[in-house]
């Protein structure tokens, strides 16, 4: 009677055992279950997949599709006055400046701007004639800029600025960095469908 006891007792110390091993097991393996996801192209057509992306987390060495064209954002520029945070991304593009400007105020704004460097105006008065357009002054200010990849700018100083739009939604901006000259461009509003951000890494 004794003999069937002790052995009653070992086997269920060895189930005991046994089921506590894989407990372990699967704690300290939580993903051997789980085969790792396989490789995706990035630029194929997938359902699965949303390559729109989120223009608020573009960054230096993402890839921007147009769908006619594809260019890189060769440098950004976080700019902040206040509270308030924007964006702007430079575009390789051959010959001239461009880039793509977010701003978040309270709603999401794109702008695709052209530099102009054949202008020497400067930010004075409420409106200012150019080729033909009025155009109005929306904001001014002053605020700081953080420099990431290439930009042609220091890491980090300050900024001068002043935004002025006409009445049919054309873009005209001033800014200097460092009390430099006023730098003048061009823009027009864009829809954030506009275009396909592939990161970079």
């Amino acid at each position: 009677m004794i003999e069937l006891l002790l052995l009653l007792l070992l086997i269920v110390g060895i189930v005991i055992g046994v089921l506590i091993y894989k407990q372990r097991s699967r704690t300290q393996n939580p993903k051997q279950d789980a085969p790792p996801p396989p490789p995706q192209d990035p630029f194929a057509a997938s359902s699965t997949m949303d390559t729109a992306g989120d223009p608020r987390n573009i960054k230096a060495g993402d890839m921007i599709d147009w769908g006619t064209e594809r260019t890189w954002i060769r440098g950004t520029l976080r700019l902040s006055e206040g509270g308030y945070v924007w964006s702007e991304h430079f575009l390789e593009v051959e010959g001239g400046k461009r880039w793509l400007s977010v701003d978040e105020d309270p709603d999401l704004e794109l702008a695709l701007w052209t530099g102009r460097p054949d202008l020497t105006m400067v930010p004075q008065g409420k409106t200012i004639e150019l080729e033909g357009v009025t155009y109005k002054l929306e904001e001014k200010g002053s605020g700081s800029y953080r420099s990431e990849g290439t930009t042609g700018l220091k890491a980090q100083g300050g900024m001068d600025y002043a935004d002025y739009e006409s009445a049919d939604g054309q873009l005209l901006a001033f800014e200097r960095f460092d009390h430099g000259s006023w730098e003048v461009s061009t823009g027009t509003k864009i829809a954030a469908g506009t275009f396909t951000i592939f990161p970079g890494s």
